[in-house]
């Protein structure tokens, strides 16, 4: 029994969408359907996951713009997340589109919004849902306790963290949602964020500048 995943690069941003599976099941979840769904449904049908649910980990456009059209795609698949501190983002979905020069995308809301300690299951495999605002209020991160493995979006990179300069985003809030949520979950846990390539959170309490802290040797 295993969980597997890919990501995909989508959109003129490179978000990170990531399509998860239980590889006993083919059951699975896709994290963060930004764009590019033609690509994305490809892949789905090349890897044979039956898709249960899209997972948004925050409301920002790249994350969220390919969420209907991919739903739609795959036989009305249910959209759940993210917290719903985030509702504001996804009703002004129109005027990011219009922003950052995107398709345009129409407001929605999701079939189940997400709350700290709620479970996604798919198959025999979960993620457990974490609370993480700082870059957006409603921001989530989804952790595997079986393959030690997070999904955290814009909330942690490789050598930085996200942004805390849009409407209601907090850059203290951002770092103790980061060493309070996500630290204690371990060292060697691999995470794979919403851009650029993976990393461990051992690696960036020891190197990334934003979050370095005198942890523990391991």
């Amino acid at each position: 029994m295993a969980l597997k995943y890919q990501v995909v690069p989508v959109t003129t941003f490179a978000q990170n969408c990531s399509i998860v599976w239980c590889d006993q099941t083919m059951k699975g979840v896709v994290i963060d359907p930004g764009g590019d769904v033609a690509k994305l449904a490809q892949i789905i049908g090349e890897l044979g996951v039956q898709v249960e649910s899209l997972v948004l980990t925050h409301g920002h456009l790249d994350h969220v713009g390919g969420s209907e059209t991919l739903a739609e795609a795959l036989g009305n698949t249910p959209i759940i997340g993210p917290h719903k501190d985030d509702n504001f983002w996804l009703q002004g979905l129109e005027n990011q589109s219009q922003m950052f020069g995107f398709p345009l995308t129409k407001a929605f809301e999701p079939a189940q919004w997400l709350d700290e300690g709620d479970v996604i299951r798919f198959g025999d495999e979960q993620l457990n849902v974490i609370h993480t605002p700082g870059h957006t209020p409603g921001h989530v991160v989804l952790f595997s306790p079986s393959e030690r493995l997070a999904f955290v979006g814009d909330v942690l990179f490789h050598g930085a963290i996200g942004r805390t300069d849009f409407p209601r985003g907090d850059f203290n809030t951002l770092i103790a949602s980061i060493k309070n949520k996500l630290w204690p979950l371990g060292n060697e846990v691999v995470f794979v964020p919403g851009h650029g390539p993976s990393s461990t959170f051992g690696h960036e309490r020891r190197t990334n500048p934003f979050v370095a802290d005198e942890m523990p040797l391991y």
